[in-house]
């Protein structure tokens, strides 16, 4: 069973850049479709960037078009959400999710989140 592990979080400045992490150990992640979620505090959970199976489609929400970018990378083994010009409401605990199927269709596996902190 996936376990997909997130990295990368921390205390930042806003104005700044982070680069989130998302390994799936003992899987590839060409095998499913991912998504990255945040949970900012008091919120609920928001579902920002997918990326397909065979990483050419991505998806983005409203809140994460511009500045966010997923990207998906085979020889690693890794999904990435690159998020530029940080801002305070970018706080809280980023998801990375794996699908069977695809994007915009159930979640089948979830990680534990790593928790970005954006300062003002």
């Amino acid at each position: 069973q996936l376990q997909p592990v997130e990295s990368g979080g921390g205390l930042v400045q806003a104005g700044e850049s982070l680069r989130l992490t998302c390994a799936a150990p003992d899987h590839k992640v060409a095998w499913y479709a991912f998504t990255w979620f945040r949970q900012a505090p008091g919120k609920e959970r928001e579902a920002l960037a997918c990326i397909s199976m065979n990483g050419v489609r991505t998806n983005y929400s409203n809140s994460a078009r511009g500045r966010f970018v997923i990207t998906k990378d085979n020889a690693r083994n890794t999904v990435n959400l690159q998020i530029n010009t940080l801002r305070p409401e970018d706080t809280g605990r980023y998801y990375c999710a794996a699908s069977n199927i695809d994007c915009a269709h159930k979640i089948d596996f979830w990680g534990k989140g790593t928790l970005v902190t954006v300062a003002s």
